[in-house]
């Protein structure tokens, strides 16, 4: 019975695991889909773009820092990237509909909470900032961004905008 229990709680870790680290691997697979795709638009290829940068430059730094990070991290940072994109695309409809200086404020506060909430603390700000810089990027954030935590600072500020 010890054994049977024992072997049980082997495969659930091994299964939870592959599951866990397949986020990170899957959000960046359909992101780069999305910009391989012919029929998709500029918008959404610009968007997928972003998402598959920002994904690369968070593997290329770990292991630049030779850093040891679990699969929570990485799944942690693609899921967040991903509703943190999400949510920015559908509150900018809402603000929108409300008023210009409403979708400008919106802009500002997702903007902002990814400049405020660094990752890696990278200086090279030519490379980190390239689309905060880019005047025709649908997404104006820092590739050097703690998403988890730029997510729920603009989670928070975003109810007090759209009121």
């Amino acid at each position: 019975m010890k054994r049977l229990f024992i072997s049980l709680m082997l495969i659930i870790a091994v299964v939870s695991q592959m599951s866990a680290q397949s986020l990170f691997k899957r959000v960046h697979d359909n992101a780069t889909a999305v910009v391989n795709n012919t029929s998709s638009s500029e918008q959404q290829i610009q968007i997928n773009q972003f998402k598959v940068t920002a994904l690369n430059y968070i593997m290329s730094q770990v292991k630049k820092n030779k850093e040891e990070r679990d699969s929570y991290f990485y799944d942690s940072q693609a899921v967040n990237l991903s509703s943190f994109i999400t949510d920015f695309e559908t509150n900018i409809i809402k603000a929108r509909q409300i008023s210009t200086e409403k979708r400008l404020a919106v802009i500002k506060c997702y903007r902002e909470a990814s400049l405020q909430n660094p990752l890696f603390h990278d200086t090279n700000k030519e490379r980190t900032y390239c689309y905060v810089n880019d005047t025709k990027t649908y997404t104006p954030f820092s590739i050097d961004t703690d998403w988890e935590k730029a997510y729920d600072q603009a989670t928070e500020k975003i109810k007090e905008i759209l009121k």
